[in-house]
């Protein structure tokens, strides 16, 4: 796909490159996109010249040894601030997500150092847009979702992770289900929109190789509305906070 600006046209850009790869989106398809070309099309690239930060942004970035500018951003982002230490700031989002940095990015943003990309006000309402509109051009029921790159509580490194979601399901509730040897499951609930973010990331890549939407083809559960968030874990069950 071509680098995206502010007010870029999404679906006709995706029915596009579709069409250039040899095929056309069918019904059940689900497609997969990057954060960064949703926050990208919706302008929310913030300029930091523009940014005055806080004395409390001040603080925590001499703590964290981060731009303060970036750190008032993330305030403005967050609900409230979960951890601080040397290179990172935990946050709990707006949106409700526990995050590194409140997902404000640099990288892939044009203006170099002097520019960041904050995520969608909104990737729920993003994604109900962009599949009502593919529906409209194609005719065809799919599904879409938006992810970024999280970390995890017990794991190193980050892996594509859901943050909006239309017409897919976010979690599969296998309770009742009954196992090979006849049991019924207790507790089993499926992050498949995670397990689907997972799989596109690895497609997509994390550096510069410009692949920033997949086209899903046997997504394995029906296709239903949903919300990402059937995915966040009440704070009264977190054992982290």
């Amino acid at each position: 796909m071509p680098e995206i600006a502010a007010g870029a046209p999404l679906a006709k850009l995706l029915l596009e490159s579709i069409l250039r790869a040899g095929t056309a989106l069918q019904a059940g398809d689900v497609i997969v996109l990057a954060q960064k070309i949703i926050s990208k099309a919706e302008g929310r690239v913030v300029q930091l010249a523009g940014v005055t930060p806080s004395g409390r942004a001040q603080n925590i970035a001499r703590e964290a040894g981060k731009d303060p500018r970036i750190v008032e951003l993330m305030l403005r982002e967050s609900r409230k601030v979960l951890r601080v230490k040397p290179g990172v700031i935990i946050v709990e989002h707006n949106l409700g997500f526990v995050m590194a940095n409140a997902g404000i990015d640099q990288s892939n943003v044009p203006d170099g150092d002097e520019a960041v990309l904050l995520l969608p006000e909104n990737p729920d309402a993003s994604a109900r847009r962009l599949r009502d509109e593919l529906r409209e051009r194609t005719g065809m029921e799919t599904g879409v979702l938006v992810i970024d790159s999280f970390g995890r509580a017990w794991r190193n490194g980050v892996t594509g992770t859901a943050i909006g979601i239309a017409g897919m399901p976010a979690l599969i509730d296998l309770r009742g289900n009954r196992d090979r040897e006849g049991r019924a499951l207790r507790v089993t609930q499926v992050a498949a929109a995670d397990e689907l973010a997972a799989a596109a990331s690895l497609v997509m890549g994390q550096a510069d190789e410009g692949t920033p939407a997949v086209l899903v083809r046997g997504f394995p559960y029906a296709l239903r509305e949903s919300a990402v968030n059937e995915l966040l874990r009440p704070e009264a069950e977190d054992l982290f906070r």
